[in-house]
C-alpha cells in the first residue's frame, strides 16, 4: 500500500493534463511557460499555498509539475516542442480534451513505452523519460547544475553575473551599487527602447534557494522610489504568489521579476555558461528491419 501510494504521489503532475490543454486553448493556442503555468493556476484557483511550495533545489513545485504535464503532452503530439520558450497546441492538441481518467491511460502508456525503450538500451543512462516514469522527479540535470552553481557563487560575484546577464539583454551603462549598501539596490543600467526613448531602470540580486515575500518587493520599490522608471529583481529562488501580485499592483511602479527558472531560460536563451551540445539516440526501429 506504501509504494502504491508513493507512487500516485510522485505522478501527481498527471492532474494537469486536461487544464493545461485548456489553459493554451484559452490564451489562444499558444503562451510563454509562465503565462501557461499562471493560467493553469488561475483556471484550477490553486491556493496560495499550494503556488509558494518549492522544491528542495528551491524551484517551485507547482511550476515543476506542470512542466512534467507538458512534457508527456508533447510526447503524444497534443503539444509542440519548442526551442524559444513557448508552449504551443498541435492541432490534434487543440480539438482534444482530458478527463482524470483519460489522463492517467495516457501517462501509463508512456510509462509502459520508456521502460521498453529502456530495456533496449545497451547503456543504462539516467535520461528524463526514465526519471519521470514512476516519480515525476526532477532529474539531475543541467539546469539544476547550473543553479547549484549559482548558489555557490559569492554575493558580489552575483551581482557582477547579473550585470553580465543585463548588458547581454540590450542594457547599457549597467553598474553594480551593491556594495554601498544602498537602499537594497544593487546596480542600475539603461534600457534605450529606440532612439527616442529610454529607461533608467534599478535591479536587486538575491542569491537564496528560498521565495522572495512582497514585503521585500515593497521595501525594493520604496528604495527606487523617484529615482527610476521601472525596477527588477533577479533572484535564484522563486516569488510567492503573493510578491507575484505586490510587483503588478495596480498603482505602484511596476517591478520585473526574474527567478531561478527564468535566470536559467535567460542564459540558456544568452548563451552565457551554458554550451548547446549535439547528440544522437538509436532509432531500433531502424535497424530492426534488417534483423530479419
Amino acid at each position: 500500500m506504501a509504494t502504491k501510494e508513493k507512487k500516485d504521489e510522485g505522478a501527481q503532475f498527471v492532474r494537469y493534463f486536461g487544464p493545461l490543454l485548456d489553459a493554451l486553448r484559452s490564451l489562444g493556442g499558444s503562451a510563454k511557460a509562465d503565462e501557461a503555468v499562471d493560467q493553469v493556476a488561475q483556471d484550477l484557483k490553486v491556493s496560495d499555498d499550494v503556488l509558494n511550495e518549492t522544491l528542495p533545489s528551491g524551484g517551485s513545485r507547482f511550476r515543476n509539475q506542470v512542466a512534467w504535464a507538458r512534457f508527456y503532452l508533447v510526447r503524444e503530439g497534443l503539444i509542440d516542442s519548442s526551442k524559444h520558450g513557448v508552449w504551443s497546441l498541435t492541432e490534434k492538441g487543440f480539438k482534444s480534451s482530458l478527463t482524470q481518467e483519460q489522463s492517467r491511460n495516457l501517462f501509463l502508456k508512456w510509462v509502459k513505452i520508456f521502460q521498453e525503450q529502456r530495456k533496449q538500451k545497451e547503456q543504462n543512462e539516467p535520461v528524463a523519460e526514465q526519471v519521470a516514469e514512476g516519480t515525476g522527479a526532477v532529474s539531475k540535470d543541467y539546469r539544476e547544475e547550473v543553479l547549484d552553481v549559482l548558489l555557490s557563487l559569492p554575493p558580489a560575484g552575483f551581482e557582477r553575473l547579473s550585470q553580465r546577464l543585463l548588458r547581454e539583454a540590450g542594457f547599457t551603462q549597467v553598474a553594480v551599487t551593491g556594495q554601498s549598501g544602498d537602499g537594497g539596490i544593487d546596480g542600475f543600467g539603461i534600457l534605450q527602447v529606440n532612439p527616442l526613448v529610454s529607461f533608467k531602470v534599478l535591479f536587486q540580486c538575491k542569491r537564496y534557494a528560498k521565495s522572495v515575500a512582497p514585503s521585500q518587493v515593497r521595501d525594493f520599490r520604496g528604495a527606487m522610489s523617484g529615482r527610476a522608471d521601472k525596477g527588477i529583481i533577479i533572484t535564484t529562488g522563486t516569488f510567492t504568489a503573493e510578491a507575484k501580485r505586490e510587483a503588478t499592483r495596480d498603482g505602484a511602479p511596476p517591478i520585473e521579476l526574474i527567478d531561478g527558472e527564468k535566470l536559467i531560460d535567460m542564459l540558456e536563451s544568452l548563451e552565457l555558461g551554458l554550451k548547446p551540445v549535439k547528440t544522437f539516440e538509436v532509432a531500433h526501429s531502424f535497424f530492426n528491419e534488417f534483423k530479419a
